[in-house]
């Protein structure tokens, strides 16, 4: 099987280590995986108990995200990335997942990421500034939370429409800053929605319309273009 030929339809999981991740970084790492494919295995993993991950709770509500209990049965010994190896082997074995995002910071992780790309699947690594370089490497890309936290602060702060939605507006100006353009700035509408969609909350048939073209061409800050394969392409404008 070549596991990139459908690459927007390949089946992706991401596994977080609760312990050494940012609840806060959860949305850009969902549109970035966006990318590889649909993100349909979500797991948290942690001791949650720990008043420490409080944090993540409201995360997992909101973007169906299964919590992994592990206990701290013997200290020194980190249960949590003992569970996350054991689940990742599980899903490689079954061969039903083509891709993985891992958000950590832990190089213990690095084993793992050399595990996957070994089977020819695509790694994500997802941590902080000092995050080892050994899981660095070990991954196809790695990429700072932190600043994906940042470029998405600063793109809220981007003015938006009067009487317009601002949680939609910036769910799709992010989709669409995430997805391939060519020269002109235009990016293709399946992309962005693809990467729009893979947050769960979001369906074109909750603004009132039954097709993504119809709700984009509502708003003033895109233009759409239809090109001669059929495909619509989108600009941002504003």
């Amino acid at each position: 099987m070549d596991v990139m030929a459908d690459e927007h339809n390949l089946n992706i999981a991401l596994l977080i280590d609760a312990d050494n991740a940012s609840p806060a970084g959860i949305d850009p790492v969902l549109t970035v995986l966006a990318e590889l494919g649909q993100v349909n295995i979500r797991r948290a993993y942690g001791n949650w108990r720990k008043t420490a991950l409080k944090g993540w709770v409201d995360k997992m509500h909101r973007y169906g995200i299964e919590p992994s209990q592990q206990f701290d049965i013997t200290k020194g010994k980190n249960a949590t990335d003992m569970k996350m190896t054991i689940d990742a082997m599980d899903m490689l074995y079954r061969g039903r997942v083509q891709g993985f995002g891992i958000m950590s910071s832990d190089s213990d992780f690095m084993p793992l990421a050399m595990r996957i790309r070994q089977d020819g699947y695509p790694v994500y690594g997802f941590g902080g500034a000092k995050t080892p370089e050994a899981f660095r490497q070990a991954c196809s890309r790695f990429i700072d939370v932190n600043a994906l936290i940042k470029a998405e602060a600063e793109q809220q702060r981007h003015e938006v429409s009067e009487g317009m939605d601002e949680d939609l507006l910036n769910l799709l100006f992010d989709a669409y800053n995430a997805s391939k353009r060519d020269e002109q700035g235009f990016a293709k509408l399946s992309e962005v929605g693809q990467r729009a969609g893979n947050r769960s909350s979001f369906d074109t048939r909750n603004y009132g319309f039954s097709r993504l073209i119809d709700l984009i061409e509502t708003i003033p800050h895109f233009a759409t273009e239809r090109r001669e394969n059929g495909q619509i392409w989108l600009k941002r404008l504003r």
